[in-house]
């Protein structure tokens, strides 16, 4: 059985769709689909239509008529009622530029066509301060679709999410996120090492680790030793010290306001990570805690070690906590301890990671704004800028 696939476009102007509705109400066909957008001033209205070969026939004579009274196009074809599963939305392709240019549309668009993909919609997300498109995509595997765009934005210096669309990206999401160089901007270990002289050594093994070079938990122990004897003051200077990463508050701030879980999860230190969670209402928190007697810094942690399969299992047990499947589980890291957790996620999103990463990922973010992964989740800026405007609460803090 075939189907009418109507397009009318034209001047945006009152009652186009109403005007339209109206004049097939006696054409004996039932709307399949139905989609309108305005882009600066211009409808695009969008129909699909079923019924039997006359009425379908009559119907496009009265949507012909319809649209030249309005002045506008319209253009139509048919297709099989069976091939409208084909084009249904299964994966989200976020398209994330600063700037977003048509050579990278018209290559990410060419590539999800080649690879047999269909793109149902497109909306934008935000305009800055980065642009921000969400293609809705048919016809093609997540795993196809990520490995040929994941070369495709880096050629052209963008970023991309593929993700599954769906029920499960709507509804309460857990958001596990990495701290150091993610959530912050420094390596708390490195801070510290500064207080000890031994920030050069102690980068290079972070640097190191991080690459997938040297086995966390060796790394972290062996540059740990080297704070033997730091007074245990030092933590409040080096939490004085902490910068934030640009957009971290307004991220926090915005998934809390939505009703999202939000957890910290930290192959750094307890008593830095923690204070700051606390300060920005974060609850769940998993990190490393060093050993301290008599007010010193003994060289040793304490505890279990927040590794990388650590990371993961937290990600996990905080989604059993709050009832959350890992079907609506993100996590948020930059380096090859943050690996399992973006894996164990049903999205995970390197942001600013290193390149082995970025690669592995199906998102990746690398503009210096954590902000911008609420557009990878579908949340349009308006909508942040909204809730930040209308907030009135006295511990409300200005946007980072």
């Amino acid at each position: 059985m075939q189907v009418l696939v109507l397009t009318i476009s034209g001047d945006d102007q009152p009652g186009v769709t109403a005007g339209m509705s109206n004049a097939l109400e006696d054409a004996s066909v039932t709307v399949k689909q139905l989609e309108q957008i305005v882009l600066q001033g211009h409808l695009v209205l969008g129909i699909v239509l079923a019924g039997d070969d006359e009425a379908l026939h009559g119907a496009l004579g009265i949507a012909n008529d319809y649209a030249n009274s309005r002045q506008m196009a319209i253009s139509h074809r048919y297709i099989l009622n069976s091939d409208l599963e084909h084009y249904r939305e299964r994966l989200v392709v976020t398209v994330l530029g600063s700037p977003l240019t048509p050579k990278s549309i018209g290559a990410i668009t060419s590539e999800i066509a080649v690879a047999g993909g269909n793109i149902d919609r497109i909306r934008q997300v935000a305009m800055y301060p980065v642009t921000a498109v969400e293609f809705e995509v048919g016809g093609v595997e997540k795993r196809t679709l990520r490995d040929r765009l994941t070369a495709i934005a880096r050629t052209n210096e963008i970023d991309i999410a593929v993700q599954e669309a769906g029920l499960d990206r709507r509804g309460i999401h857990l958001v596990v996120m990495d701290v150091d160089s993610t959530f912050i901007q420094e390596e708390v270990i490195e801070l510290l090492a500064a207080h000890a002289g031994v920030e050069t050594e102690v980068a290079e093994i972070t640097h190191r680790a991080m690459n997938g070079e040297l086995d966390f938990e060796q790394s972290l122990r062996a540059r740990v030793a080297m704070l033997a004897g730091l007074n245990e003051e030092v933590l409040n200077t080096v939490q004085s010290q902490i910068t934030l990463t640009p957009g971290a508050a307004t991220l926090a701030r915005t998934l809390h306001k939505i009703g999202f879980q939000v957890a910290l999860v930290s192959g750094g230190f307890l008593e830095v990570v923690g204070p700051l969670a606390h300060k920005l209402g974060v609850v769940n928190v998993r990190a490393n805690q060093l050993e301290i007697k008599d007010g010193k810094l003994t060289g040793n942690l304490s505890g279990p070690i927040i590794d990388r399969a650590a990371k993961a299992q937290a990600l996990k047990e905080f989604a059993e906590q709050y009832d959350i499947p890992l079907s609506r589980t993100i996590a948020i890291g930059d380096g090859a301890n943050d690996l399992d957790m973006l894996n164990a996620a049903a999205l995970g999103i390197a942001f600013n990671a290193k390149p082995y990463v970025r690669d592995a990922a199906y998102a990746s973010v690398n503009v210096p704004y954590l902000d911008t992964v609420l557009y990878v989740m579908g949340i349009p800026r308006e909508h942040i800028e909204r809730s930040e405007a209308f907030d009135s609460s006295p511990h409300r803090r200005p946007p980072v």
